[in-house]
């Protein structure tokens, strides 16, 4: 069952540009920084009340990260909802018509769960399921 709404992912160029404004200027809780290989990004995670902000960054210029960059810029990503089973989730989205980019989860920052519906089956936002790790 989906919680609340984990994260909003924000793709940057360059996370040494953008960590000062949520950090200094906002005053933004840091809760660090770390690369997720599979994914092709370095994010930096800031917490606001009980939502995050994820800045993305990318690795490489094949990454989907980049190819964002490239269309679009710097600018909102994807939003993320937290679900506490989230294969149920998927196998009740696929039931329910959605397509899915991923028909299972795979690992996200900070060892989550993760799994991304298409952007045609959510309104055209690309939009992410997470389930936090325990412990």
């Amino acid at each position: 069952m989906i919680k609340k709404i984990n994260h909003i992912g924000i793709a940057v160029a360059a996370l040494e540009e953008q960590i000062p404004f949520y950090r200094d200027i906002l005053c933004l809780e840091e809760l660090g920084t770390e690369e997720v290989p599979d994914q092709k990004v370095r994010v930096a995670m800031f917490k606001v009340g009980a939502i995050n902000i994820e800045l993305l960054e990318p690795t490489s210029d094949d990454s989907p990260i980049a190819k964002f960059i490239a269309k679009r810029g710097n600018g909102i990503h994807h939003i993320a909802y937290e679900s506490d089973g989230i294969v149920q989730e998927i196998h009740s989205f696929e039931d329910k018509g959605v397509q899915m980019l991923d028909k299972v989860p795979r690992e996200g920052a900070h060892g989550s769960l993760i799994a991304f519906l298409h952007p045609k089956s959510s309104g055209k936002i690309l939009t992410e399921l997470c389930q936090v790790k325990e412990g």
